[in-house]
């Protein structure tokens, strides 16, 4: 992590094993004491192993998620994990929660937890970016794979990264799905594996795979994840070849991703957009 290791943290656990690579990280890097808020039906129960302290509320339970918090005597929190998208709408607000999503004019991932932040902040809680104790999960810049992006892959994952370029300022996914020249599948509410999936059934075999995120995207949550149940989801697509944004999306389980990558004979790139987005 940048800067100062806090002794004291809050975690924000949403679904997968994200949460439980970022407990494990910080405790490593000198967190003495890890104060677990985790959701019913969405976190994986493991995260109790990493916890001094451990809170279970139903997703949308804002007012019970500060209390807790507020009682631990946390000063930093981060969020690790997704929500699944559609329990965002089925969820059944408290009267706090309902309160934060009537100020809202527009409702999705950013803006919503955007406002959890802001009421984390209102009781002295500092959020901190979802990459805190991830370093060794964000790739840098280059070749990933054995093998490298044919020349058709290649042109897809440029005309990929031009959509991304187009759209980012625009509160959709972070995901483009690119067959021979052709735009399959750009990401929205539904998740990444989802779009994929669509995307594989349009195009079958051959789609290649964009990931970045927008321009001025929030990093304290969503940042840009790429695990093993992707790879499940682009083995039964039948891609061909991903590139990620070097610095700015993590690879859970890198190792045993890239040995998949590798088996599936795949090509993958983390791309350095910065050029690419410098008139964004």
């Amino acid at each position: 992590m940048d800067g100062k290791v806090p002794k004291e943290l809050g975690l924000i656990a949403g679904r997968g094993v994200y949460p439980l690579l970022l407990a494990e990280s910080a405790l490593k890097q000198g967190v003495e004491r890890i104060c677990v808020t985790a959701f019913h039906k969405e976190t994986d129960p493991s995260i109790k192993c990493f916890a001094s302290e451990i809170s279970w509320v139903h997703v949308g339970q804002l007012g019970h998620m500060l209390d807790s918090m507020h009682k631990s005597g946390i000063e930093h929190a981060v969020m690790a994990g997704q929500i699944t998208p559609t329990s965002l709408f089925r969820a059944r607000p408290d009267v706090k929660m309902f309160e934060v999503l009537k100020r809202l004019k527009t409702r999705n991932a950013e803006t919503i937890f955007g406002a959890v932040g802001d009421e984390l902040r209102n009781i002295g809680i500092h959020l901190i970016p979802a990459s805190a104790f991830m370093e060794d999960h964000m790739p840098g810049a280059g070749l990933l794979s054995k093998r490298s992006p044919t020349e058709s892959e290649q042109q897809d994952i440029e005309l990929g990264l031009e959509v991304a370029r187009a759209t980012s300022g625009l509160d959709i996914g972070q995901t483009v799905v690119i067959k021979e020249g052709t735009i399959l599948a750009v990401e929205a509410f539904e998740g990444t594996d989802v779009a994929i999936t669509r995307a594989g059934k349009l195009g079958g075999e051959g789609i290649v795979v964009v990931k970045v995120a927008k321009r001025g995207h929030d990093m304290r949550f969503d940042i840009p994840v790429i695990g093993m149940r992707t790879m499940k989801t682009l083995a039964k697509a039948k891609a061909t070849a991903i590139a990620v944004e070097a610095g700015r999306c993590i690879l859970l389980e890198r190792e045993q991703v890239i040995d998949r990558i590798n088996r599936m004979n795949m090509a993958m790139l983390a791309v350095d957009t910065e050029k690419v987005f410098e008139n964004v």
